[in-house]
């Protein structure tokens, strides 16, 4: 089998990400290492917090705290969510690790060696005020284009406009509040990205014909715009520091580098920090360095983060002039918007994962996002939708199925899977159309249309249901008693099964289902096309248990409630 490298974009530290974040590129990451683990691939899934830069600082500063403090404690509070969504990462690193680190300063050492770092003299505010040269985040002030007063210097997050902090009108410093603000001089570090255009273009080429339309469409985009030199230094506190051998002046100075340059080199430092764990049994580079195509690595992530995957990281990994392993595929995602309008950390707009576990379990937030995942274009999170997805296909048309069935067989058969007779032609039927849509759920699960894929599988939940109605065994009873203990052992079997397929979309409904049957040896990671079409790995005589009401149903209650709560009006 594929050894599978898989990685999703990393949540930056500064507070707890939202529903859009969590769809974006963790959540799927999460269902296509689980579905490739029931398939008995060798998958490895790495993440990590995005520690440096200048919003943790600044949040550090909020929060009264020393920022290596509050990067700890902000990263134990994001890994707690992501344990609530059942995200089972192999390992959940940190930016700031003493792995990435060296690793970092190791690429930028080669990379300086190989001619594509160059130190340049740029202009860049300085705020006597702080006594500091403020980065472009450290500098707030008014948009030149939307009038936002509260626009960042290299973004405005109401337009969305780049910006550089000369840009702004009435620029203040995000420190202090100073408007007394100067330009001066200083020297930073600048990755000649324009030196490795051919070779980035050449390396797209061989791939994008491969990758979703989405993420090809943007990096060509900006291969075709050209590819800029880029400083890749900042004026910080904290971050990565530029290692004293090579630049001793700017190390002297307190140089750290850019966020954006370390944080990709975090998927292999991360992967070094598994690795240090059980150094005897785990080999960092057997992923990484040198590896033969039987690493297939796959990364997930919104669009926004797309260039720095497919052309900055590229080029970086390709100047080092060391056989470092490249993606081979990038999942990109569109936006999930709420109610038409963007979330937003800073505006505190949509909803948070946390507050999502708060309300209801994490199997219905993880069918619900996986079944309308952003893939082709943006989708909206309603409440109204939220709710009918849950009601429709997970209270009606899969709870329901798993409660009635097994409180019917308990009610008139006892504890036991019945025997019945011998499947008919109802039973064949059913298990040729299980077979089909299996196939249908794989092969979308291969091509990571997860959209396509959750269709299939709810398809599967209501094949399940039709074979129940054709059979009526609350009517078949009173007549064949034989013939309703056949329809209820296989669709029993049907439990199973959907406790298997299921998993990677709601892992503890799953492990609810599959619990329901004492199986002496139940250890099926996955259904066979056989298996599918027998329906008979749950015999006769083993004994189940009705459980909980695996979804309650939402009422007009509970949706005025989350409206109140978080609001549910479309963004003007």
């Amino acid at each position: 089998m594929a050894r599978h490298l898989i990685t999703s974009a990393l949540p930056y530290i500064n507070g707890i990400k939202h529903l859009g974040n969590m769809v974006g590129s963790m959540l799927p990451a999460d269902v296509y290492s689980r579905y490739l683990r029931q398939r008995d691939h060798d998958v490895l899934y790495i993440c990590a917090t995005d520690e440096h830069g200048t919003p943790a600082e600044l949040a550090a500063k909020e929060q009264g705290l020393p920022v290596d403090e509050f990067c700890a404690q902000a990263h134990d509070a994001q890994k707690a969510v992501y344990d609530g969504f059942a995200l089972a990462f192999d390992y959940f690193g940190r930016s700031s690790s003493p792995e990435n680190r060296d690793i970092t300063q190791h690429f930028a050492r080669k990379l300086n060696e190989n001619g594509f770092i160059e130190e340049r003299a740029i202009r860049q505010v300085y705020s006597p005020a702080d006594g500091r040269f403020l980065p472009d985040r450290y500098v707030e002030g008014t948009c030149p284009h939307c009038g936002y007063d509260k626009a960042r210097g290299d973004q405005c997050e109401n337009c969305t406009r780049v910006l550089d902090p000369t840009d702004l009108i009435n620029p203040r410093s995000a420190i202090s509040g100073s408007t007394d603000l100067e330009v001066r001089e200083t020297k930073h570090l600048f990755l000649l990205q324009s030196k490795l255009q051919h070779e980035v273009e050449e390396w797209v080429a061989r791939h994008e014909d491969d990758w979703p339309q989405l993420a090809s469409s943007i990096a060509r985009k900006w291969l075709n715009e050209g590819l800029h030199d880029r400083a890749i230094t900042r004026d910080l506190d904290w971050g990565v520091p530029v290692p004293a051998d090579t630049w001793p002046d700017l190390a002297a100075e307190g140089k750290v580098f850019y966020v954006w340059f370390d944080a990709p080199i975090e998927y292999i430092g991360a992967t070094k920090e598994w690795s240090d764990q059980d150094p005897e049994n785990r080999d960092w580079k057997s992923w990484w360095y040198d590896v033969d195509d039987t690493v297939r690595y796959t990364e997930f992530m919104a669009k926004d983060n797309v260039p720095f995957h497919t052309v900055m990281f590229p080029a970086t990994e390709l100047g080092v002039r060391e056989p470092w392993k490249k993606v081979d595929y990038v999942k990109a995602f569109n936006w999930l918007t709420y109610y038409g309008g963007k979330f937003s950390t800073s505006q505190k707009r949509g909803v948070f994962t946390d507050q999502a576990l708060e309300i209801l379990p994490a199997d219905y937030w993880r069918y619900f996002l996986i079944a309308n995942a952003p893939e082709s274009d943006d989708s909206s999170f309603t409440w109204e939708h939220f709710t009918a997805t849950v009601n429709k296909d997970l209270a009606d048309t899969l709870g329901n199925f798993v409660n009635r069935v097994l409180s019917f067989s308990k009610k008139r058969f006892g504890e036991e899977v019945p025997a019945g007779g011998e499947p008919g032609e109802a039973e064949r039927r059913l298990g040729e159309e299980i077979a089909r849509l299996l196939a249908e759920y794989e092969e979308q699960m291969e091509a990571l249309q997860f959209r396509k894929a959750a269709a299939a599988l709810r398809a599967l939940w209501s094949a399940g249901n039709s074979y129940l109605e054709e059979k009526a065994p609350w009517l078949e009873i009173k007549t064949d008693k034989d013939g309703a203990a056949l329809t209820l052992r296989t669709a029993m079997n049907l439990i199973h099964l959907y406790a298997v397929v299921s998993e990677p979309f709601i892992p503890a409904t799953a492990a609810t289902m599959r619990g329901a049957f004492t199986l002496p040896d139940d250890t099926a990671n996955w259904v066979t096309e056989d298996e599918a079409k027998s329906l008979t790995f749950v015999p006769a005589g083993t004994p189940f248990t009705v459980p909980p009401v695996l979804f309650a149903k939402l009422t007009d209650e509970d949706l005025e409630t989350y409206k109140e709560r978080f609001g549910g009006e479309t963004a003007a």
